[in-house]
């Protein structure tokens, strides 16, 4: 924002308005390949639809900045394991390709593992598809799939409207909205805290479990917000005036991120793919991409007026959904460690009970 000489100090309403698209204008193109997502991974494959998506990235950043240019890199990271990352062989064996689903199994459960039972699984499972008409994504709002679509739904909206996408986007105005010089320091402390947070969720996903670890995230991110929302309100003004309120706001925003990285930056994604059967999971993953893209459109344009309206009012506010995703995973979200595919999709219910299983 610097670059583009934007403040949010100095903006007029009509450059509020002006900023808050600016900010929120990525969402757009992601709404829009979102609906077309799901479509394309069910016809050319999981694995050769993300080869589209990271050689779209790379053409798009090269006429960028050098910060964007470094964006690069992981999507070139990305490219290069994909050379060794085996089909999805729920895929291979859904859509007509019944010869090649056990050896993509096998390199990826490994050599010396028994496949047997669970290839027995995936046949049975999907022989039992071929008869379901393909879905579109209004066929998902069925009784059958009512519990998913649920779940899948509700953590993408609990996940963006918990305000991270609009504390990424603006997190540079944010730092020096609360005294530091730069917002470039505020950022890189907030990436120092991400990447190994990020490293120990993936450690303890399948040792703690989904849900664990999601109500411990959910729960750090809602204390992280209620002490910025402290320290906001403490120097409703600026922060600039006390040292002790700057560190506490800082360890604050640490708090958030850290705990969010934990487990409801990457977990949701993780739990979508795995509660939806095979015939619907192209038209699912359209439908909930498309929540999530929506819902970080309107927080990062909201957030900056959120702002003007209420800085501590607008993290009370993060606080309290953050807090209601924690009674939503413990009453709705399935724990899927440890489970096949087709085990989980067999218990899930049609009915919004509790489910701890």
């Amino acid at each position: 924002m610097h670059d583009l000489h934007l403040s949010i100090a100095e903006l007029t309403p009509i450059t509020h308005m002006q900023y808050s698209a600016f900010g929120s204008i990525l969402t757009i193109g992601a709404m829009l390949g979102a609906i077309v997502s799901g479509t394309v991974a069910d016809r050319v494959g999981r694995r050769w639809n993300y080869w589209w998506l990271d050689i779209g990235s790379y053409a798009i950043m090269v006429n960028f900045s050098m910060i964007s240019l470094i964006g690069v890199v992981p999507c070139l990271l990305q490219l290069v394991g994909l050379v060794v990352i085996p089909e999805s062989p729920r895929w291979l064996a859904r859509f007509g390709h019944p010869g090649a689903f056990v050896p993509a199994l096998q390199k990826l459960r490994g050599k010396g593992t028994d496949i047997s039972e669970e290839a027995a699984e995936i046949k049975d499972f999907t022989e039992n598809l071929q008869s379901l008409p393909k879905s579109k994504i209004l066929d998902l709002f069925q009784k059958d799939y009512i519990h998913a679509v649920t779940v899948g739904v509700g953590l993408m909206v609990l996940q963006q409207f918990g305000g991270v996408n609009a504390i990424c986007f603006y997190a540079s105005e944010i730092f020096v909205s609360a005294g530091f010089s730069s917002g470039n320091t505020g950022m890189l402390a907030m990436v120092a805290v991400q990447i190994p947070m990020t490293g120990l969720g993936v450690l303890l996903m399948d040792r703690a479990g989904r849900r664990p670890l999601l109500m411990v995230s959910a729960a750090g991110t809602c204390l992280g917000c209620l002490l910025v929302a402290l320290s906001f309100l403490a120097k409703p003004q600026s922060l600039t005036d006390s040292l002790p309120t700057l560190t506490f706001w800082s360890y604050a925003n640490q708090i958030f991120t850290g705990s969010f990285s934990l487990g409801m930056g990457g977990i949701p994604w993780v739990i979508m793919s795995e509660i939806f059967p095979i015939n619907t999971k192209g038209s699912a993953g359209s439908l909930v991409t498309l929540v999530s893209w929506l819902g970080s459109w309107v927080v990062s344009y909201g957030f900056n007026f959120l702002l003007i309206w209420s800085s501590y009012g607008t993290f009370f506010l993060f606080a309290s959904i953050c807090g209601l995703t924690v009674m939503f995973v413990e009453r709705l979200v399935p724990e899927t460690k440890g489970r096949t595919l087709e085990e989980i999709q067999a218990s899930m219910n049609s009915t919004l009970t509790p489910f701890h299983k």
